[in-house]
């Protein structure tokens, strides 16, 4: 999985918006499979348009207790939108996830702009549960 930077950087060389639109899509076609025993209600993320399913285990890294991310959607776009999310929180503790601000660098990114308000608070819930799982942890 590539790194925030690495997200930043190719955005930045992507000038037109259907080409980054492009690129977040096959970043969520490259997310690892989601088991279908872990889509339930419990996984389930709340405000989004389309489905979306999070589910974290936490596990020891090398700096503390992290989150091991997976997750799905039924809608493309959103499957990306996914991965983003999963690229910024990845490579952080659950304490760093907590206060990270996420939407900051959605923002940085230009995403809410060419977001439709349904998928910018969808993006917003998936932080939100996911700086749940973390806060739980941490």
């Amino acid at each position: 999985m590539q790194s925030i930077e690495e997200l930043t950087s190719d955005f930045e060389l992507l000038d037109d918006w259907e080409d980054r639109y492009r690129h977040v899509i096959e970043l969520g076609r490259a997310l690892p499979p989601m088991d279908e025993a872990l889509k339930t209600a419990a996984t389930k993320v709340s405000g989004c348009a389309s489905q979306v399913w999070i589910h974290s285990t936490v596990v020891d890294g090398p700096k503390g207790k992290m989150l091991q991310l997976v997750g799905d959607s039924d809608a493309l776009i959103v499957k990306g939108l996914i991965a983003l999310v999963f690229i910024m929180f990845t490579p952080l503790t659950a304490k760093e996830i907590v206060t990270y601000d996420a939407l900051g660098e959605f923002a940085k990114l230009g995403l809410k702009e060419h977001l439709t308000p349904q998928r910018s608070n969808g993006l917003a819930s998936m932080v939100k549960r996911i700086k749940e799982d973390a806060a739980a942890v941490a």
